[in-house]
């Protein structure tokens, strides 16, 4: 269960508590209406689905390094999709970085040393 005001854009934590999720459904909703926007071309409705059949033979078939990277940016290129992003309100920020706070807290909760962010090479703190 996740205990999220907006379980649709959240952090939440596996049952053991070793693992956590970011869930952000707006992305596969906006990765399918991407996907399907130009199919009344049937010119564009073709190639998007050339390139799916191609990204299906490489998932269903062993894979070399790099080739299911470049099918996907395919289908991408094939359907001019946008990059998978969200913008973010200052409340879901805020929510957003309690919710985090809680998954770290749990995930490092056998390593203490894992909460602390770890410095650059001139002192600044890393992202």
């Amino acid at each position: 269960m996740n205990p999220s005001t907006n379980p649709d854009l959240s952090f939440e934590l596996r049952a053991d508590w070793l693992t956590g999720y970011l869930r952000a459904d707006q992305i596969r909703t906006d990765t399918l209406v991407q996907l399907v926007s130009h199919w009344g071309d049937p010119d564009a409705r073709d190639d998007i689905i050339a390139r799916l059949d191609q990204l299906a033979e490489v998932v269903q078939g062993p894979r070399r390094e790099g080739e299911l990277d470049a099918a996907v940016e395919a289908v991408e290129e094939a359907a001019v999709m946008d990059t998978a992003r969200i913008e973010l309100t200052v409340r879901a920020a805020r929510r957003l970085m309690q919710e985090l706070g809680h998954v770290a807290s749990k995930l490092c909760r056998f390593n203490p040393a894992g909460t602390r962010i770890p410095r650059q090479q001139d002192g600044r703190r890393s992202a």
